[in-house]
């Protein structure tokens, strides 16, 4: 048999040749195949034809299909290669053609200039492609910040373009207070309400979404007559807000402005602070614990400051005691938590910067710096960097001092001739930590109030803004507005923006218009809607109020219309001007039809009806005519006979007689 042939119709298969055996088969057998045999072993086999011929037919069908596998391989192997080629042409077809889309978008100096590359293989030539495209990539333009550098003449549109991005200081917002000093202000954390006190004892309540051009607060009160507010601070969730007026008892509100609670106040007679239940002296700060909501610290002049707890107002749950180097009782002014509320801090009247460990007991300072600032003066500002390495404090000794938490011994940078007049004047790291920002007061000779831009690293003044002719006191910079917000002491609160950094905030306010009231002479009551009553019980509904209007106008009713002045014989109750009550009414219409002269003597005027009356009586007599016996009238004392006096016994005339 040819190697490398199949047959199909046949039982057995030859591939090769036959095994080698130990002995050869005897010369009678017949010879096997490679497989040997299948079923039971016969003695004697018959060859093809000899079974046709025994069966009576010449075959078994058909012819067997043969299949050449080389020429099969080969043949397929042309028809790849032919498909091949084609699939190669297509492509380069389209690669020309991207080519000169891309020539025709693109400028001369970036259209690309390379022939196309031919590929031998499909493999070869798909990479060729990819490395084509790679190089003559087309896509949408790249931001400003990422493009190829710009020629020397563009670097100040790259400057002025950071510059705005890192100081949003380009606009200025003004909302007024007051015509006294802003000396309290907080921001919520989304950065959609604001909250500002002042020295004229007002806390004002400011929605961005929800003012207009007017600029109006939407909500102001008192929280203690005759103290002004120190310091107001939002809760870390924004649903409540903390007001420390300069009396004893802090206040907590809410977001609409609605008190929730006072904290108590504690006994004066005490002398020991840690019995009291809460301060016996003014208040100087107090601020919300950054991680929970139900927590804050206030700080007073009796020498404390004590932890509250929302769920019990009626008394603090710690009191920490703030003592000077010499072991008496400091007053502290400002306190601060750290960003992640581990650590207490406070700045007291000694000069001297104390803070504890929240986790432990408040009876050891953790870090105590004895002077910080100069002894008898105010620290009116104590705050932490973000990243709570380092913390800076705004003092009144008209200094700024930045600190380092793992070196307290000395301050790193020191900024100095910045006067200082308030004892609630602050300073606030920048969004991106590397900046210190502090507002100054206004001296003497001075026309108008700074707002000052350290950097934090190398302490160099980067930015100086004059604010109006008032001192800055208050000074915020939100991190998610990126707008800095400032209290100032002529009673306005100053909103810097950038339109391109800034987001919301004041762009909010700049963008809209004052509303117009629209003022309805007739107000209309709410209709009611009914669609499935009865048509004798439904209202009309009218699209336009004007026919409502000219309705109502009609009914008396509605229009309040006065009542028609009264006929002769008058109407509903009411009587003409000849009689203002019910009896002269009788006494015109029933008694007396003519004017009765009372000029004379009432009883001749009587008399002269009396023979009318007697002849024809109307009124009495009639009533009587029945049951009324005869009258007997006395008769005159002269006509009655005189009687003869018997002895001493006589009576007088005018006296009747017995019956």
């Amino acid at each position: 048999m040819n190697r490398g042939k199949i047959s199909f119709g046949k039982i057995g298969l030859s591939l090769g040749a036959a095994p080698p055996t130990a002995s050869p088969p005897p010369s009678d057998a017949p010879p096997t195949s490679g497989f040997g045999s299948f079923g039971k072993k016969q003695t004697e086999e018959k060859t093809e034809e000899e079974m046709a011929a025994a069966m009576g037919f010449s075959g078994f069908g058909k012819k067997a299909r043969e299949f050449e596998l080389d020429e099969l391989v080969e043949k397929t192997r042309k028809s790849a290669i032919d498909k091949n080629r084609e699939n190669i042409e297509k492509l380069k077809l389209q690669e020309e053609e991207i080519r000169k889309k891309a020539a025709a978008a693109l400028p001369p100096k970036t259209a690309s200039s390379k022939p196309p590359r031919a590929s031998a293989s499909k493999q070869g030539g798909a990479e060729e492609e990819e490395e084509d495209e790679d190089d003559e990539f087309i896509g949408p333009p790249l931001p400003p910040g990422l493009g190829p550098p710009k020629p020397e003449g563009e670097d100040s549109d790259d400057e002025s373009d950071k510059d705005v991005k890192r100081f949003p200081i380009g606009h200025q917002l003004v909302l007024e207070h007051g015509t006294r000093t802003v000396s309290a202000l907080a921001v919520d954390p989304t950065g959609t309400r604001l909250v500002s006190g002042g020295v004229d004892y007002e806390v004002r309540y400011w929605d961005f979404q929800g003012m207009d051009q007017s600029r109006e607060a939407f909500r102001s009160f008192c929280p203690a007559d005759g103290y002004p507010v120190n310091a107001v601070d939002y809760s870390c969730t924004g649903d409540k807000v903390l007001v420390v007026p300069g009396s004893q008892q802090a206040k907590v509100y809410d977001r609409d402005g609605i008190e929730l609670f006072e904290c108590a106040r504690g006994d004066m007679y005490l002398h020991d602070m840690a019995k009291t239940k809460g301060h016996i002296a003014g208040l100087t700060c107090g601020v919300w614990h950054p991680r929970d909501k139900e927590e804050f610290m206030t700080a007073g002049r009796d020498g404390t400051c004590r932890l509250w707890h929302t769920n019990r107002p009626e008394s603090q749950r710690n009191v920490i005691k703030a003592r000077a180097s010499t072991g008496l009782k400091t007053n502290p002014i400002t306190c601060a938590y750290n960003r992640d509320g581990l650590l207490v801090a406070c700045a007291c009247d000694d000069g001297s910067v104390q803070m504890w460990d929240h986790r432990k007991s408040f009876v050891n300072v953790a870090i105590c710096i004895k002077q910080a600032h100069a002894k008898g003066t105010e620290t009116s500002g104590l705050t932490f960097a973000y990243d709570n390495k380092g913390f800076a404090t705004r003092g009144g000794d008209d200094t700024l001092k930045l600190w380092d938490m793992r070196n307290t011994r000395r301050a790193v940078h020191v900024a100095e001739d910045l006067f200082n007049k308030f004892p609630m004047s602050s300073c606030v790291f920048s969004p991106n930590d590397q900046m210190v920002v502090t507002g100054t007061s206004l001296n003497r000779g001075e026309k108008s109030g700074r707002l000052l831009m350290f950097n934090r690293n190398t302490f160099e003044k980067v930015k100086e803004v004059e604010v109006g002719e008032s001192h800055v006191v208050k000074v915020i910079w939100h991190p998610k507005l990126n707008q800095i917000l400032l209290g100032c002491g002529d009673g306005k609160a100053r909103l810097l923006y950038e339109p391109k950094a800034s987001h919301n905030g004041a762009l909010l306010v700049a963008g809209k218009h004052k509303k117009r009231s629209k003022q309805a002479e007739v107000v209309v009551s709410q209709q009611v809607i009914t669609p499935h009553a009865l048509p004798m019980f439904r209202e009309e509904r009218h699209k336009s109020t004007r026919k409502v209007e000219e309705r109502d106008r009609k009914d008396p009713v509605k229009s309040r219309q006065p009542d028609l002045p009264v006929g002769k014989a008058g109407s509903g109750g009411r009587v003409s001007a000849g009689g203002s009550t019910l009896s002269s009414y009788i006494i015109r219409n029933m008694g007396l039809r003519n004017k009765v002269h009372e000029e004379g003597d009432p009883r001749e005027a009587l008399l002269k009806f009396a023979k009318e009356a007697a002849e024809n009586p109307y009124w009495v007599t009639p009533a009587y005519t029945k049951n009324q016996p005869n009258t007997v009238f006395q008769q005159p004392a002269e006509t009655k006979p005189k009687e003869e006096p018997d002895g001493d016994t006589q009576e007088p005339p005018t006296k009747k007689t017995k019956t």
